[in-house]
């Protein structure tokens, strides 16, 4: 498996998150109690950029239509709110994340 440094971990504290490209890809790593994921930042509804939607404790909320995601495990645990209803949403891709010294580093596979 083949890795990328995307970031220091000094850039992204505790519940914050960072957009990334790996591979050519939006990445959205995210800072969860001190352990970092790395999930899809597009959203899976209408393409949402999900780094500028609201993170609460392991749930991103996409700014767009509301939709949420596990940053942890990349399902979608919430679908996008459109009028009166929640239609099952798709999960995000979810990539391997490791830490080397300061170095965050996200899988390219």
């Amino acid at each position: 498996m083949s890795f990328e440094k995307v970031a220091e971990a000094s850039e992204i504290q505790s519940g914050n998150m960072k957009k990334v490209m790996v591979g050519g890809r939006e990445v959205l790593v995210a800072n969860v109690g001190g352990k970092y994921y790395a999930i899809g930042n597009v959203c899976t509804h209408m393409k949402g950029d999900l780094s500028k939607g609201i993170l609460d404790a392991n749930i991103i909320t996409c700014p767009r239509h509301k939709q949420k995601f596990d940053v942890t495990t990349g399902k979608s645990v919430e679908g996008p709110k459109i009028m009166f209803f929640s239609p099952k949403g798709k999960d995000e891709p979810k990539y391997e994340v490791k830490v080397e010294g300061n170095d965050i580093l996200v899988s390219t596979d």
